[in-house]
């Protein structure tokens, strides 16, 4: 019997605390209609969900200043991983903070516990801007920072890349991918970590670029002016094939020389590609030289066709009337002064043929007298 009534006792308070408990679970849901009515008569049976919505307003709070104390003082990129954990453990607590309960719901809790702090919509507010704020700054330096590691390693790879090319074209598309690379460091937002990491190895990775790109320069230079004398010396080569030429070709055949030679001249010792223009200098001077020759030789072998011709033209009329016998000597005196006069005329000039001519006629007319 008194097991029975042991039994039966046990059974009520187990109901009787299940339904406490299940009481006590339904009032703290976050109904208002549930919540008002009994925080005006049994204040105490909201006591669990006052104490989480305590906890959680503390633990944004917290987050808060936590994550903005990593944000705005930053020394590594792991202040910025951290403050990204507190600002999402703060966003969390406040979305278990109902809107309709803060501003007068935590009253009574208030007045039996001596709350330090305000639930307001405005402080709520603040909170989830500066939250939103801190996100956009985070999302900012993440951006920032992946720019930065990823720059750095494809500055690393163009300078290898660079060293390894062979090829004129693709050193040209790697200085252009490094140039690049360079202005995205410069474009990073001043006011991230990246942006203050980068001010440290700016200088060097510029100087590392310019010392490339210097060398670069002075190659384009130097291959920019040996371009430019090998054009002028193909021109001069084709203006000057098939010779014999007249002076005044062979004058422009010279100065197409001079300005291959005048752009060779233009490149230092101290510049890349020395010891190549040292041997186009040579050929062309060379070149240069045989055609001075040439000229001179044509411009000679004129005058002498030149006076020849008038001789010729003296002696023929001074002998209009024929020879005499007292007079053979004199003409073959003239003839072969006139023929000495012809042999002066070169061959590979202009005049070389006409003199040849000459020369025939007044052999024929020394033999002519002298029969």
């Amino acid at each position: 019997m008194k097991l029975k009534l042991i039994a039966w006792g046990l059974g009520i308070t187990t109901v009787t605390t299940a339904g406490l408990i299940g009481l006590i679970s339904l009032v703290n849901l976050p109904y208002p209609m549930i919540r008002r009515p009994v925080s005006k008569i049994a204040p105490l049976l909201l006591l669990p969900s006052y104490i989480k919505m305590d906890h959680h307003y503390r633990e944004a709070i917290t987050h808060v200043e936590q994550a903005d104390q990593l944000i705005h003082h930053v020394s590594s990129f792991d202040d910025i991983k951290l403050g990204e954990e507190k600002v999402k453990l703060a966003q969390e607590n406040l979305d278990e903070l109902p809107v309709w309960f803060i501003g007068y719901e935590p009253k009574r809790y208030c007045e039996m516990f001596s709350c330090s702090w305000q639930f307001t919509i405005d402080e709520f507010e603040a909170a989830r801007k500066k939250i939103g704020r801190m996100e956009a700054i985070i999302f900012q330096q993440t951006n920032a920072f992946n720019t930065y590691q990823e720059v750095e390693k494809n500055l690393q790879q163009a300078k290898q890349n660079y060293q390894q090319a062979t090829k004129r074209k693709q050193k040209q598309t790697i200085i252009t991918t490094w140039q690049q690379s360079l202005n995205k460091l410069q474009q990073l937002p001043p006011q991230t970590f990246a942006a203050t990491l980068v001010s440290s190895k700016l200088d060097s990775y510029q100087k590392d670029f310019q010392s490339v790109t210097g060398t670069i320069i002075e190659k384009e230079k130097t291959y920019t002016m040996i371009t430019a004398a090998k054009n002028f010396a193909v021109s001069a080569t084709k203006l000057c094939e098939n010779p014999p030429h007249s002076g005044n070709k062979w004058q422009e055949c010279q100065q197409l020389w001079q300005k291959a030679i005048s752009r060779l001249e233009t490149i230092s010792q101290e510049d890349l590609g020395y010891l190549e223009t040292q041997a186009l200098l040579a050929e062309y001077e060379t070149n240069s030289s045989i055609i001075k020759l040439r000229s001179k030789a044509e411009k000679e072998s004129v005058e002498a066709l030149d006076m020849a011709k008038k001789d010729i033209q003296n002696i023929q009329e001074q002998f209009a009337n024929g020879v005499n016998s007292d007079q053979k000597k004199l003409f073959i005196s003239k003839m072969q002064g006139n023929i000495q006069q012809l042999e002066k005329v070169q061959t590979g000039t202009t005049a070389y043929e006409e003199a040849q001519k000459l020369l025939q006629f007044a052999q024929a007319k020394i033999q002519e007298v002298t029969k």
